[in-house]
């Protein structure tokens, strides 16, 4: 059953420190909304950030995508940018490796994704393993608090991450409670009859397109929140085609926000 909860009531049950500081980040800022910025350049990647920032409670990034990445000149503003407007940043690395590769992976390389992702993801397809890999990654790096989010189902026309596949990635979720703090999915995943309380986060949320030409397939805001949706993703939504960041920023922000007082009874 779909929980009627507040994110405040939420954020002093859960056992997940990530969860509990992005539910009271949501409230205060009374946004459910995770800018999904996919550029290329460091420069559009700050502006956007910048103009979205009020809006959004999370921005997702694909640092990999990045032509002139640095951590000095791209992570460093990024992060200064996330206290400035008070927003998570969640990159989405979709880690999917045996525990040793991923926890490597995660902390090494050009990009030190433990050092200033709040939280990332990651596929079930390598079993248990790749939880537990991640989770040493990010107590060996940081003090800060880190959050793992399983890819359970995907947006995208003809995914495999469904029905047998989703249900064993649910049971993955099941052996860590304080690192795992949910699933990138399109349904509500259960779990609250054993002490579970998952954030839900939904790509493939539009306000006016369908999909596109590459297989991605767009549900509106209202569909996703009363269906158990915690935080929407939004990307070119919020700024392809010409779109004014701002002007969509603040409309996603708003549509968001009332589905889920709508879902809380509250509206």
């Amino acid at each position: 059953m779909v929980t009627s909860k507040s994110y405040r009531e939420r954020s002093e049950s859960t056992t997940s420190p990530v969860t509990s500081r992005l539910f009271q980040m949501m409230e205060s800022k009374e946004s459910n909304l995770c800018a999904s910025v996919d550029v290329r350049s460091t420069k559009e990647l700050l502006s956007l950030v910048d103009k979205l920032g009020p809006f959004i409670c999370l921005v997702k990034t694909h640092i990999d995508i990045i032509d002139d990445f640095s951590y000095e000149d791209t992570i460093i503003p990024l992060l200064e940018l996330s206290k400035k407007h008070n927003f998570m940043i969640f990159e989405d690395r979709k880690f999917a490796d045996i525990g040793n590769t991923v926890k490597n992976q995660y902390t090494g390389g050009v990009y030190k994704i433990a050092k200033w992702a709040d939280l990332t993801n990651a596929h079930g397809v390598t079993g248990e393993g790749i939880v537990k890999g991640l989770k040493e990654g990010a107590n060996e790096t940081t003090n800060e608090p880190r959050g793992l989010l399983m890819l359970a189902e995907l947006s995208s026309k003809g995914s495999l991450a469904y029905g047998e596949y989703s249900k064993k990635t649910v049971e993955i979720a099941k052996t860590d409670k304080e690192f795992v703090m949910g699933f990138i999915a399109q349904n509500y995943m259960g779990g609250t009859d054993e002490g579970f309380d998952w954030v839900i986060m939904t790509p493939g949320v539009g306000l006016d397109d369908k999909g596109d030409n590459l297989g991605q397939q767009y549900r509106s805001v209202d569909e996703v929140v009363s269906n158990g949706t915690d935080v929407i993703i939004v990307g070119r939504g919020l700024f392809g085609k010409g779109r004014d960041p701002v002007v969509e920023g603040k409309r996603y922000k708003e549509a968001g926000w009332n589905a889920y007082l709508k879902r809380v009874g509250s509206k």
